[in-house]
């Protein structure tokens, strides 16, 4: 995969380095195929990751958030009956598997379920009160006041 060079954009910018750097992460990750999955938005600010886990159960699997970072980790304990089984085919990857998704500013986790073979988490942007935009009167009398409404 050709990696792109970020150097130009660091003469010329301030602060925005770690965005480059994640940028160069991103490009730099392989692209990973199993378990497939789907990224969706559902709302303005919500977004669903639908992950296919088949043979996995709510227990096998975790899922942890930190900093600006979600990490979804499968795997399962083999059973004694797993060790009896002879298989003809197997077609079912029950293996571990370990996926990274980097996350949007002031984007959180809201929920997670299982539903037939999927596992739905839930995401959600949610701005802090002090970035929301405000609306601001002006004042005749020469002062400016500033009120809480928010603006959509």
């Amino acid at each position: 995969m050709q990696r792109l060079d970020f150097t130009p954009f660091y003469r010329s910018t301030v602060g925005f380095d770690r965005l480059f750097s994640r940028l160069d992460n991103l490009v730099s990750e392989d692209a990973k195929s199993y378990p497939p999955y789907n990224i969706e938005r559902t709302a303005e600010d919500a977004y669903r990751v639908t992950i296919a886990v088949a043979g996995f159960s709510a227990g096998d699997i975790v899922i942890e958030t930190k900093e600006n970072s979600l990490l979804v980790k499968g795997g399962r304990n083999g059973t004694a009956d797993d060790k009896n089984r002879e298989f003809l085919h197997r077609g079912i990857a029950e293996r571990a598997f370990e996926l990274r998704f980097q996350l949007a500013e002031y984007v959180e986790v809201s929920g997670a379920s299982m539903e037939n073979g999927l596992l739905h988490i839930e995401l959600k942007r949610e701005l802090p009160e002090s970035k929301r935009p405000r609306q601001i009167d002006i004042a005749t009398s020469g002062t400016t006041t500033i009120e809480d409404k928010t603006v959509n």
